[in-house]
């Protein structure tokens, strides 16, 4: 199910090998969909696109999983603002779970039960407002960063503003923050209140295509 405003939509479905193509559109709401293994992203949104929520998806067998933003010179980007709530990030999954440029962007109450490399990067100085997740990192000892700046000096990325707040990390996982904890940064990367992150398996537990029966509202 993807629902978008009748404002302002432009929302595509298989451009260029992506499962969803935002391109330059805002006010979209990509809901309760199942998505695995696209020729390219999963969810792409790029080119000025903003004002969107990511919800009560079930993502799976997949690499690249959603890109946030055109490239790290496309500076309109830095306009974007979007919600990644309520999903299960679940088997088979390698990275980009989201890869943010430019923007601000709130990951609240997901379920990360499998990444390979990483679960959530950046590039082009975004926030990254990180709140009552649960990340389960692989075995893989050299995996257990669920954070990756990427292409980026150190003396670069620990200007940039990226806060865990009541997150869960299990099986040795870790998120790296930076930044001063801008108030005005983070109010940008600021959508809902989060619940506490013991209540992420319940609340992820109807992520991903609905069952409906005709006649009847899901």
């Amino acid at each position: 199910m993807v629902r978008s405003s009748p404002t302002h939509y432009g929302w595509r479905t298989m451009a260029d090998g992506d499962g969803i193509s935002i391109f330059g559109s805002s006010h979209i709401w990509i809901d309760h969909n199942s998505l695995s293994n696209c020729a390219d992203g999963l969810i792409d949104a790029i080119m000025g696109s903003t004002a969107i929520t990511i919800s009560n998806n079930y993502f799976t067998h997949h690499n690249e999983v959603m890109l946030l933003g055109h490239s790290d010179s496309y500076t309109r980007d830095k306009q974007m603002q979007v919600t990644i709530a309520y999903n299960h990030f679940g088997e088979g999954l390698i990275q980009r779970m989201p890869r943010c440029r430019h923007g601000h962007f709130h990951v609240v109450n997901n379920d990360y039960t499998q990444w390979e490399m990483y679960a959530i990067g950046g590039s082009a100085e975004p926030t990254i407002n990180s709140q009552g997740n649960r990340y389960l990192a692989p075995n893989n000892a050299f995996a257990k960063e669920a954070t990756k700046r990427v292409q980026t000096a150190n003396n670069v990325w620990k200007n940039w503003n990226w806060r865990s707040e009541g997150d869960l990390m299990l099986n040795g996982a870790y998120f790296t923050p930076s930044g001063t904890g801008a108030a005005a940064s983070y109010a940008r990367a600021s959508s809902l209140a989060a619940k506490s992150s013991s209540m992420v398996g319940t609340i992820t537990s109807s992520a991903g295509a609905l069952s409906c029966r005709r006649g009847r509202q899901c």
